[in-house]
């Protein structure tokens, strides 16, 4: 699909997030307190690991329990790559590439070695716990890759910030909230426009119906690795901004972090990708806020909601949400109608 066709298909809903970005970047940083400012910051990248997975499951079909070794590899080889080169430029460019990489060699045998989709979700949740424990375990002084120590359980809490390109100036919280704001609209965009696409279109049918998507003519081992290797980058892309935000740890492979992304694509809705950000935004939120009360685990409120959703709006917020518009809309579209005849007679 061409530029101009993806963008007066999706034009509106590109301009709102468009104006919903500049709006942020205008006036959020003026008005919001630093630490406002770095939570909201955290979230975005958040939100942004939401859209890998919202793409991979929800158009893709593929069910990945294990999306948080792609987050944690970029987060880890961001903070490898910047200690030892001291250039985070180019240390950005290693959080998605290294994601991407794995993700192309555990797909290659996931995919081609035709494994069902239990068996795909068992390995990748296998994957996540090895990584976990290995990261984990990884707290001497020997453990080390170059100059960058791996630390263990401690991470890495001397992750280098983000610089300015050509001047070596690290970003301060405002810009590292432009650049998050800018990163999740392009990422939302990305998605939006590779949906659109022949290829996005082939990856649908393949979910739809393998074996006559195949019988057309359509690779679906390749569609499959192709939508599993871009859901990877961006997910390293998260966990780029998440460093930047906090800082690296082996938290980040753990299953309670692989466990949240699936509830916020659950809770906003399965095959869209407004649904899963805004879960993202919204249960960040009430989690931090029923962390700052301190007598319920926010781990137990995320269940029960999670159950709530399964079993009373298993569409989740975005199609539930549209269809109560359409409900509504219908009787006052017939309203107007209405009148616009008496006023004719």
């Amino acid at each position: 699909m061409s530029l101009s066709t993806f963008c007066r298909a999706s034009g509106t809903h590109i301009a709102l997030a468009a104006i919903a970005m500049l709006t942020a970047i205008v006036i959020f940083p003026t008005v919001a307190p630093l630490y406002t400012l770095i939570n909201v910051t955290l979230y975005m990248s958040m939100g942004i690991f939401a859209l890998s997975l919202a793409l991979l499951w929800g158009y893709g079909g593929i069910l990945c329990f294990g999306q948080s070794v792609f987050f944690g590899l970029g987060a880890y080889a961001y903070a490898i790559a910047a200690i030892n080169f001291g250039d985070t430029t180019l240390a950005a460019a290693f959080a998605i590439g290294v994601p991407a990489l794995f993700a192309a060699g555990l797909g290659y045998f996931l995919f081609y070695g035709r494994l069902s989709d239990v068996y795909l979700g068992v390995i990748t949740l296998t994957v996540t716990l090895i990584l976990f424990k290995l990261i984990n375990s990884t707290g001497g002084d020997a453990w080390r890759i170059g100059a960058a120590r791996l630390g263990g359980f401690n991470g890495i809490p001397n992750t280098p910030l983000l610089t300015m390109p050509f001047t070596g100036v690290p970003l301060s919280p405002a810009n590292m909230f432009v650049l998050a704001c800018i990163a999740l609209f392009a990422t939302y965009t990305l998605c939006k426009w590779l949906i659109a696409t022949r290829f996005g279109r082939a990856v649908i049918a393949v979910r739809e119906n393998e074996m006559r998507a195949e019988l057309l003519g359509y690779n679906a081992k390749r569609l499959k690795l192709a939508v599993f290797v871009i859901s990877a980058g961006i997910a390293g892309l998260a966990g780029l901004l998440f460093a930047n935000s906090v800082f690296v740890s082996p938290t980040m492979f753990s299953l309670s972090m692989a466990a949240q992304v699936l509830i916020w694509v659950v809770v906003g809705g399965l095959g869209t990708l407004l649904g899963p950000v805004a879960a993202c935004f919204a249960l960040q939120i009430a989690a931090t806020a029923l962390g700052k009360l301190g007598f319920v685990d926010p781990n137990i409120v995320l269940g029960l909601v999670l159950i709530v959703f399964v079993v009373f709006v298993p569409g989740g917020i975005q199609p539930a949400l549209a269809a109560l518009l359409a409900r509504i809309s219908v009787p006052f579209s017939k309203s107007q109608e209405h009148m616009r005849r008496e006023a004719t007679r």
